[in-house]
């Protein structure tokens, strides 16, 4: 009797297998030493019976995907739409300090495709309490460390680096790609410097700025408020940074994903929070 023939996707590319053919009898013949087995976006176990358009991908430990590869990876977790409009994406990150480095890390994690990072300033090791950096980068500039571990996460990834200090006279330049851009400044008189000049001067691009992220306050206190049409402000407005009331790596974080998770959200066309 003839085995009829589906079509799948391996690893980004299609190909044919006969009807029952499991996902262990494809990984022992196309890639016998494939360590882990991704269907449809999950891994799957060797007994499970492939279906007519589904999208497997044999992965060994250690080795970097493809870029079509990955790209039909995160498009399986992220869905196909939504990774297609985030990764023709530009979305700028104003202070990579813990704010801006969790930001960036988030973003680069869902597929944005551009990242314009701008910050002048270098890794301390007062910074690797709440900031995405390692000892080993102390001393180097924070958008050249970063953007090295961003490219650990996803090589693919573009990222724009400014290592200048950002005064309304550069920011347009800066940020012109970008149809959001993340405040992530530790003064609030450059908070408000940013959030004033990308409402004055860049007129269709949206800002998310930050207040009130220090210490150990709950967590639930910290939200996301839409302030106007363009501008979009995260934080408990209150918790500020002082002897005693420390940037910790929790709160900061959850501010971040909350500035993130916004940013996304714009991209996708979704302005309520």
């Amino acid at each position: 009797m003839e085995r009829i023939e589906m079509n799948i996707s391996l690893n980004g590319k299609k190909i044919t297998v006969n009807d029952g053919t499991t996902v262990g009898e494809l990984a022992s013949d196309r890639n016998p030493g494939a360590d882990l087995i991704i269907l449809n976006g999950f891994p799957a176990g060797t007994d499970t019976i492939l279906m007519e358009g589904d999208s497997v991908f044999l992965i060994r430990k250690g080795q970097v995907p493809e870029k079509d590869e990955l790209e039909e990876l995160m498009a399986a977790r992220h869905t196909p739409g939504v990774h297609k409009v985030l990764k023709g994406s530009s979305i700028g990150i104003a202070g990579v300090g813990g704010l801006g480095s969790s930001v960036a890390v988030a973003l680069c994690r869902t597929g944005v495709g551009r990242l314009v990072i701008a910050d002048f300033d270098v890794v301390e090791p007062s910074n690797l309490n709440r900031q995405q950096y390692f000892t080993d980068q102390i001393g180097e500039f924070k958008v050249d460390a970063l953007a090295e571990n961003l490219f650990r996460i996803n090589p693919y990834v573009t990222v724009e680096k400014h290592c200048v200090r950002l005064e309304p006279s550069n920011i347009p330049a800066v940020f012109a790609s970008c149809a959001v851009v993340v405040e992530a400044f530790d003064l609030a008189s450059m908070k408000g410097m940013l959030v004033d000049t990308i409402l004055s001067q860049m007129t269709e691009a949206v800002v998310i700025a930050a207040s009130g992220l220090a210490g150990y306050g709950s967590g639930n206190s910290i939200r996301t408020r839409k302030i106007s049409e363009r501008f979009y402000l995260t934080g408990d407005s209150v918790s500020e940074a002082m002897p005693g009331n420390g940037l910790m790596a929790p709160r900061v974080g959850i501010a971040a994903s909350h500035q993130a998770n916004q940013a996304i959200r714009i991209i996708l066309g979704e302005r309520d929070v």
